[in-house]
């Protein structure tokens, strides 16, 4: 056996594999300071009874491990003692065991991406997609893992004082119905995570956009009654149009809001996470404690529980890093090294140019709004805010409107169309409906049976009974509806004839009532049975 090792045969090497493959099968593991000490001996000249009697290893696995040491040149006393590295890629189990990974065929591409900051999922997604890679995510994993070590990057501790800085970010709520839409819509939740003591704020949103963003900032300084030093922010297309590991560029109104509450905005470069490791803990941290096996009647119902949650549970649980209470760090020693508040908080908004349609409305986010009709086909700037929309000829306001969320919705205010066409809008079954509201329920009562018939067009009648209020007052019309519910006979002429006779305050038990409008009530071309519709 000797000898075929020393000529270095294709024998040597079956027989050292084999020799390899005993060893990695005895019971007990011979630590490499052991095979040091074995070998050493076997270059003193001890046999292997010898150094089986010390209790380093049986008799069997000396007369291996000589063997192994006289092929690797080790027993040669004026020769060098092999180190720990070289013991341990000749001798250890794993190595002699491990097969090569199916990651291996792709080492270049991987560690290309592995240098561009890529992670294991993204990479594993693209050999499959573009290479036909068949292994497994976890020979990926394993792979980046044993030979990219020097590749990843370190992270060290990020040390804040209190009241210096608040990591904040997007994540991804529950489907929730949304009234504006009248169907279940995607939200999202803020949070803002203090550095220090680590008490969040978070609130559930319809949107990203950079409204909404200044929107929450606002609402989480209010919330802390005060404003770190520091933001730190990730890539968001609402606060940065242009990331950058150097030079990014801050969104306009977001850069104008900061310099007017005096607070610095930090970027995070991009696909460097763990500057803002904080935030994105907290975000899992929402997930995962928060939304799980609760229910929400609406956006407005799950702000209030995420509030209640946040000043209960999240607030005095005991902090995995801290080891502390963040409500309790908050109160004792953060809030007060906050900035103050100002004492009124800036309204900044988006301005954009627009031009006013012939049909006197401005289009934005998809959305029309009216302006007076005396500006159509002229130029006009709109000032856009989470909640309103000012529009601006020139420095002169012309409109102002309640923002919609609503999906192509219209927003229109009657006084800014021009008088041949307001006829029109008070003609709608909307307009009817608002208006009989404005005269009493009995009123309203009777435009919503007639507007609500599923088999005759009855708009015209309920138009014409809004008319009446140009001849007769509110109080009149509203008297003279309730009548004609009282004896079921819900039609304009009806109506029209009891206030043309003065019969609205006549007492419904008087027969001098019925008889002198029977006609009306019970025969003609107007009449008909309702009492289906009132019920």
């Amino acid at each position: 056996m000797i000898h075929f090792l020393t000529y270095g045969s294709y024998a040597d090497k079956i027989t050292n594999r084999v020799v390899l493959r005993n060893l990695t099968m005895a019971n007990r593991k011979i630590e490499m300071y052991e095979y040091r000490q074995i070998i050493i001996q076997m270059r003193l000249g001890y046999k292997d009874r010898e150094i089986a009697r010390s209790g380093l290893a049986g008799r069997k696995k000396c007369k291996d491990i000589r063997t192994i040491a006289e092929f690797q040149g080790w027993l040669n006393p004026n020769g060098k003692v092999p180190t720990d590295l070289e013991l341990q890629n000749t001798f250890d189990k794993n190595k002699c065991k491990s097969p090569q990974s199916t990651a291996a065929p792709y080492h270049e591409t991987i560690s290309s991406l592995v240098k561009a900051g890529h992670k294991s999922t993204t990479i594993y997604r693209h050999l499959v997609s573009q290479h036909q890679y068949k292994g497994s995510y976890t020979a990926i994993q394993v792979y980046i893992y044993k030979q990219f070590k020097e590749e990843r990057a370190t992270t060290i501790p990020l040390v804040f004082a209190a009241g210096d800085s608040a990591q904040v970010d997007f994540g991804q709520g529950p489907m929730l119905y949304n009234p504006d839409t009248g169907k279940k819509q995607k939200t999202w939740f803020f949070i803002m995570v203090l550095s220090y003591s680590r008490h969040m704020y978070a609130e559930l949103v319809w949107h990203q956009d950079v409204e909404t963003w200044i929107g929450c900032h606002t609402r989480a300084f209010n919330f802390f009654n005060g404003i770190p030093k520091k933001i730190i922010i990730d890539n968001a297309k609402c606060a940065v149009t242009k990331a950058s590991r150097t030079d990014p560029v801050v969104q306009k109104n977001y850069y104008d809001y900061a310099s007017e509450l005096g607070f610095c905005i930090s970027a995070c470069a991009p696909r460097d996470p763990q500057k803002k490791g904080r935030v994105e803990s907290g975000v899992k941290y929402i997930k995962n404690a928060f939304f799980p096996l609760r229910e929400f009647k609406n956006i407005d119902d799950a702000n209030v529980q995420l509030k209640h949650w946040i000043l209960t549970d999240a607030g005095n649980r005991t902090h995995g890093t801290t080891g502390k209470s963040p409500l309790n760090e908050f109160s004792d020693f953060e809030e007060g090294m906050l900035l103050p508040l100002p004492e009124a908080m800036p309204e900044l908004a988006t301005w954009k140019l627009v031009k006013a349609y012939k049909d006197c409305h401005i289009r934005y986010d998809k959305n029309l709004y009216s302006v007076p009709y005396q500006y159509v086909g002229q130029q006009l700037w709109v000032r856009v805010t989470e909640t309103t929309i000012k529009v601006y000829k020139d420095h002169e306001l012309i409109a102002i409107h309640c923002r919609s969320r609503k999906e192509r919705d219209v927003v229109t205010i009657t006084n800014h169309i021009p008088p041949n066409a307001k006829a029109y809008f008070k003609n709608t079954p909307e307009a009817c409906r608002e208006t009989a509201t404005k005269v009493g329920p009995k009123c309203s009562h009777v435009i919503e049976v007639l507007l609500s018939d599923k088999v005759t067009d009855r708009l015209k009648a309920a138009q014409n009974i809004i008319r009446l209020l140009d001849k007769y007052s509110k109080v009149r019309v509203e008297a003279a509806c309730s009548r004609a519910i009282k004896f079921s006979s819900v039609t304009y002429e009806a109506i029209k004839k009891i206030l043309k006779d003065g019969l609205e305050y006549h007492s419904l038990e008087d027969e001098y009532a019925f008889d002198s409008l029977s006609k009306a009530y019970t025969s003609g071309i107007y009449y008909r049975d309702f009492s289906k519709d009132i019920h």
